[in-house]
């Protein structure tokens, strides 16, 4: 039987996402709204298979899992079960840095929407459900 590859990386803005591993680290900024501007939400309202999670290090993210919100301050996290609608995004005017850890399918589909040419409703709809998950309409 032969080992495991190990993988270790510096996050800092990076991601880790070991090609053998079901799992992929991330570390992002969320930016803040200022000014009674509304909230800038890093995905849509959506749902996957996946289990996902936040851990905030800097700042505070809100995330709204199936009917409620929770907000999350630096040191804190945030595990949404797979199949649970969810979204999140910064509540506070200042930058919040996070590391999201999530399933490789999910990875796989944040990657296919920031390379799509067409992203209107009915193309993201077709993405999301490629990759087992569903864009959901509020």
């Amino acid at each position: 039987m032969t080992a495991p590859q190990v993988a270790m990386t510096r996050l800092a803005d990076g991601v880790l996402a070991p090609s053998d591993s079901g799992l992929v680290l991330a570390e992002w900024t969320a930016e803040g709204a200022t000014n009674g501007e509304p909230p800038v939400y890093q995905a849509p309202l959506h749902l996957h298979e996946e289990d996902e999670a936040w851990y905030v290090l800097d700042g505070a993210l809100r995330v709204r899992v199936g009917e409620e919100e929770v907000e999350v301050s630096a040191g804190g996290a945030v595990v949404v079960p797979g199949g649970t609608p969810h979204t999140y995004y910064n509540p506070r005017p200042e930058p919040a840095r996070y590391v999201l850890v999530m399933g490789a399918r999910t990875w796989a589909l944040i990657q296919a929407i920031h390379s799509a040419g067409d992203r209107g409703s009915e193309a993201m709809r077709e993405l999301f459900a490629r990759y087992g998950a569903r864009l959901l309409e509020e």
